[in-house]
């Protein structure tokens, strides 16, 4: 274990007792579960303490989980130029309850949070803009939920006679969204050509 994270680990701990449930060191990087209401505290301090100076913001990014209780995973991602270290942040939310949005302490965070927003339907409490970032107007369901079709729900075309671009249900001649998650070969009936020779014996 590196002893420069067990300490950083353990000085952010003591600091934010309320707030850091645990912390861990995994593949050299230091990782902190943070309750979701003290989010914000806990950033505040990750940025100005002198022994963190995490003041660049590099992501913030959603994990589903879709058999958990708080489904969803909100993860950010800092570095510290200064001191040449980074650090990761999770916390857990639901469907229904916003995270505190930390658009105030860092900028940036706007855009990513409307990006949680828009492929997770994660909420945000305090971002003024919440609105769908990469998918069109009126686009249905959230992308990068693990339940959410491999087809998506509309496709989009350009129609010659309208001229206008049209939504219109997806339809698919095959039932692409039953998998049985068995490999092609698994149940095959047909005889495909060369399997007598294995029948046989023949080498």
């Amino acid at each position: 274990m590196d002893d420069n994270l067990k300490d950083l680990g353990e000085h952010i701990s003591a600091a934010e007792p309320h707030a850091v449930q645990k912390w861990e060191i995994t593949h050299d990087e230091l990782t902190l579960h943070v309750v979701r209401e003290q989010i914000p505290s806990v950033l505040k301090f990750l940025r100005d303490d002198s022994q963190c100076r995490f003041e660049t913001l590099v992501d913030i990014c959603g994990v589903d989980f879709p058999s958990r209780r708080e489904r969803f995973e909100v993860v950010y991602h800092f570095l510290s130029m200064r001191l040449n270290q980074r650090i990761r942040v999770k916390t857990t939310t639901d469907e229904d309850t916003p995270v505190p949005s930390v658009m105030d302490i860092f900028p940036a965070a706007q855009w990513f949070e409307r990006e949680a927003l828009d492929m997770y339907g994660i909420l945000f409490a305090g971002n003024d803009d919440l609105r769908r970032l990469l998918t069109d107007y009126g686009f249905e369901g959230y992308p990068l939920r693990k339940d959410f079709p491999l087809t998506g729900y509309v496709e989009v075309r350009y129609d010659e006679l309208e001229k206008r671009v049209v939504y219109e249900p997806v339809k698919l001649v095959q039932e692409y969204r039953n998998f049985d998650f068995l490999s092609p070969w698994e149940g095959a009936q047909a005889i495909i050509p060369g399997d007598e020779k294995a029948e046989n014996g023949a080498g």
